[in-house]
């Protein structure tokens, strides 16, 4: 594989940002995480008609709206996923979706919809945490100048990602192949899906610092969780702002931080030059966190600006116009750095080198009766789960 140092640019339309803190279960010190966002698309598409499959009443009151931005093409050279197999014929010339709205396969959810309600408890073991989540660690995988969410079929039209999980993910990456392709560098292999970020790059060498560990947690942010529902395969989401270029000084939100066991300074014991990133103390090194939507509109896998499918809940429920409470995904993103005086730069904004522009995306794909499994047993039920969706 090589390694190109090639950052394309980036242009992209701005929309209202908001933000959303997180705590970092797992980790000693409480991490302040980024805002939640989708990206814009596509306009002048109808939504299509059907009812909501969802178990349950949710309480009428919207979330704040999220953010928007949508990158326009840079095509760059990138390194290639490793060992990808070849798609057969009928895959590979049939056209990918071009964003709109992409509606659930109806029979497929309540298939699931069913088995999930019809699942029974496992027993709970003694000693068992309370905390309402399941987990997928995940390792680096490979890196593309491509986006299947906002640039599907288009191969180099983004800036420079890193991806994590499923190998196979490129450009022409469609649901089906998530299903088809499963190699994976997460934990469990039963988690098909695909996640990825901007790439980091050193700013001294221009060369790529790539994750070290990335913990991709499916959990209930509220104080109820009996009426989440598993999340439908094909799902589609982006959280973070690839558009927002502001400095991230010491305390600024959004901001990469120093994580690490006992009591320590999240933003540094020093900062770099232009003072956007920090430089951990022994033992830390580099982390940053997202939060990912957790309603549904319990009708489209993906929409024309890929946000109006989703929205954030809150305590008194889901908005009426998104009734079905999902598990919210949170990345968890280890780098294996410390900090330099010349600091870091994300392919989303080589020029400005804040922090700020940095956003994930989620293709979600796993083993249907595992994800029943897990949202029944560890959300559900607010038990802690391990990789492997047993409690611990």
């Amino acid at each position: 594989m090589s390694n190109s140092t090639d950052v394309p640019q980036s242009r992209h339309r701005r929309r209202p940002k908001r933000a959303l803190a997180v705590v970092c279960a797992g980790v000693a010190v409480v991490a302040v995480a980024a805002a939640g966002v989708s990206l814009a698309g596509s306009k002048g598409e109808s939504e299509p008609a059907g009812d909501v499959l969802v178990a349950g009443t949710a309480a009428p009151t919207p979330p704040p709206t999220s953010a928007a931005a949508v990158p326009t093409p840079a095509a760059r050279t990138s390194t290639s996923p490793a060992a990808r197999p070849a798609k057969t014929t009928a895959a590979a010339t049939a056209p990918a979706p071009r964003g709109g709205w992409i509606p659930v396969d109806r029979a497929a959810w309540q298939k699931q919809v069913n088995a999930y309600k019809a699942r029974k408890v496992d027993p709970v073991p003694s000693g068992v945490g309370d905390l309402p989540e399941f987990r997928a660690d995940c390792q680096y995988s490979h890196r593309r100048a491509d986006d299947p969410i906002v640039f599907p079929g288009l191969a180099g039209a983004s800036h420079m990602h890193s991806f994590v999980g499923n190998k196979a993910v490129d450009a022409d990456t469609t649901a089906g192949d998530l299903m088809k392709f499963t190699a994976t560098t997460c934990k469990p292999v039963l988690d098909h899906s695909a996640y990825w970020v901007p790439t980091l790059y050193d700013n001294a060498t221009k060369k790529p610092v790539e994750t070290t560990g990335f913990r991709v947690y499916y959990r209930s942010l509220r104080k109820s969780s009996s009426d989440v529902m598993p999340m439908p395969n094909g799902l589609r989401m982006i959280a973070g702002d690839a558009k927002k270029k502001v400095p991230t000084p010491r305390g600024a939100q959004g901001q990469f931080y120093c994580a690490f066991y006992g009591p320590g300074d999240l933003d540094g014991i020093a900062r770099s030059t232009n003072g956007n990133w920090p430089i951990c103390g022994e033992p830390a090194t580099l982390h940053f966190m997202m939060q990912f939507p957790d309603c549904w509109d319990g009708k489209n896998l993906d929409s024309p600006n890929h946000k109006d499918h989703v929205k954030y809940g809150d305590e008194q429920g889901c908005p009426a116009s998104h009734p079905v409470r999902i598990p919210a995904i949170t990345f968890d993103i280890q780098y294996g750095a410390k900090g330099t005086k010349a600091g870091y730069y994300l392919s989303s904004d080589p020029q400005g080198k804040s922090a700020s522009s940095m956003h994930g995306d989620a293709f979600v794909m796993w083993d249907a009766d595992a994800m029943n499994k897990r949202t029944k047993n560890c959300i559900a039920e607010r038990k802690t789960c391990d990789n492997n969706g047993y409690y611990r």
